[in-house]
């Protein structure tokens, strides 16, 4: 039968990358595709040893439903932490578990935005946001991104030009797809251009905790004092992608309908995982542990950026981030991203698209993203060699 589809659904994309990975069971392919953490920064023999204690001592709890603002020594472990590292939350604010940062999201613009409302993003930005505003019949307006993050003139007159704007969602540190960090001094100007014109911004930072060089910049959270700023987190990249445990810091009075929304979505996160979390906040040297993680993409990061500075043709250029999972390349105007994607894949090398990043579908782009932290060393100096080739052929 023929089916029609909510006015909802109607403007959703699949996400390129999750279509990328049907075709990652070639074993020979080789995927920069991923935004993966790393296996290698799996904590599994700790993993174990909690989940066995978790078990032994309260497992009726572990098993049972729990409160839809998640577990509370959970909550109250995550806002010390944050608070502690990064300067997020203030007295009005508390802290939500939600099932991944993409719950996080979604939620967000749920409780914050009207269909028909414009939500503004840097250009290019993470596609599981983008899909979640537009699920919400928001419209999303695409900001371009300078070497130290978003163009804030650029932003100014988006906000002043945009049709209800209602929020402006950011990734400060590390951005996806680009790798791009924004300086504190971009930061400050977002949040006054907020306060300037009555907006709440989306801070997205999964990546915070992996910085492997240079200077830390704080959270646009850590700034706020009027509950201007809704702070997004997880654990996925620093304990376990798989476990789908994330969490939003913010405002009181947004916490509220979150939690309501929260309670339609799923009733709660899944409490196993939240007491292993908590463990590992309480119970174990996290810091050593995120230590080691930054020193193996630090390398894993110069290994690639290495390979791409001795193989690629002069005409390409591309980020060189302090840390994170990303590196974003730029072709020539005068490539065709489409062939060259083709061939790659001819090739069984595995990148991610450009377009799959843009606020509108219609607008086509030379860029790509690579991953560093999921090939092995092997991989990435194959990979590269088989990029170079292929750039090189279709760039002449």
């Amino acid at each position: 039968m023929e089916y029609v589809f909510s006015d909802n659904t109607e403007p959703l994309k699949p996400s390129a990358i999750r279509e990328i990975f049907k075709s990652l069971t070639d074993p020979d392919v080789i995927s920069f595709a991923a935004g993966n953490p790393s296996p290698e920064s799996f904590p599994v023999a700790d993993m174990k040893r909690f989940a066995d204690a978790i078990f032994d001592e309260c497992p009726s709890v572990a098993l049972q439903y729990g409160i839809t603002e998640g577990f509370t020594p959970l909550r109250e472990s995550v806002k010390a932490r944050a608070k502690r590292r990064f300067g997020v939350g203030g007295d009005n604010d508390t802290a939500i578990i939600t099932s991944g940062g993409q719950q996080g999201i979604d939620l967000t613009a749920k409780v914050l935005c009207s269909r028909g409302d414009t939500v503004i993003c840097e250009e290019p930005t993470f596609i599981g946001a983008l899909n979640a505003f537009r699920a919400h019949g928001c419209r999303t307006v695409g900001v371009p991104m300078d070497s130290d993050g978003i163009n804030t003139d650029a932003l100014e007159f988006a906000i002043k030009t945009a049709e209800n704007p209602k929020l402006i969602y950011l990734i400060p540190t590390f951005q996806n797809p680009t790798g791009k960090t924004m300086s504190k001094e971009k930061r400050v100007k977002c949040l006054e251009l907020a306060k300037k014109y009555g907006l709440i911004i989306l801070e997205d930072d999964p990546y915070g905790e992996l910085r492997f060089s240079g200077e830390s910049i704080l959270p646009i959270k850590s700034m706020d004092t009027e509950g201007r700023v809704v702070y997004c987190s997880s654990f996925s990249k620093i304990l376990s992608s798989g476990m789908r445990v994330g969490y939003v810091i913010c405002d009181n009075a947004i916490a509220n309908k979150i939690t309501v929304c929260k309670q339609v979505n799923d009733v709660h996160t899944n409490l196993f995982f939240q007491m292993i979390c908590h463990k590992f906040l309480t119970e174990y040297d996290l810091d050593a542990h995120i230590a080691k993680i930054r020193e193996l993409y630090g390398r894993k990061c110069a290994l690639m950026l290495s390979e791409l500075d001795g193989k690629l043709p002069g005409s390409v250029r591309y980020t060189r981030p302090e840390g994170g999972l990303f590196i974003w390349a730029d072709l020539p105007e005068y490539a065709d991203m489409k062939e060259i994607i083709k061939e790659l894949v001819k090739r069984k090398l595995a990148v991610v698209p450009g377009d799959t990043f843009l606020c509108d579908n219609g607008i086509g782009t030379g860029g790509f993203r690579m991953n560093y932290s999921t090939p092995s060393d092997a991989q990435i100096i194959k990979g590269v060699s088989i990029l170079a080739d292929v750039l090189k052929e279709r760039l002449k």
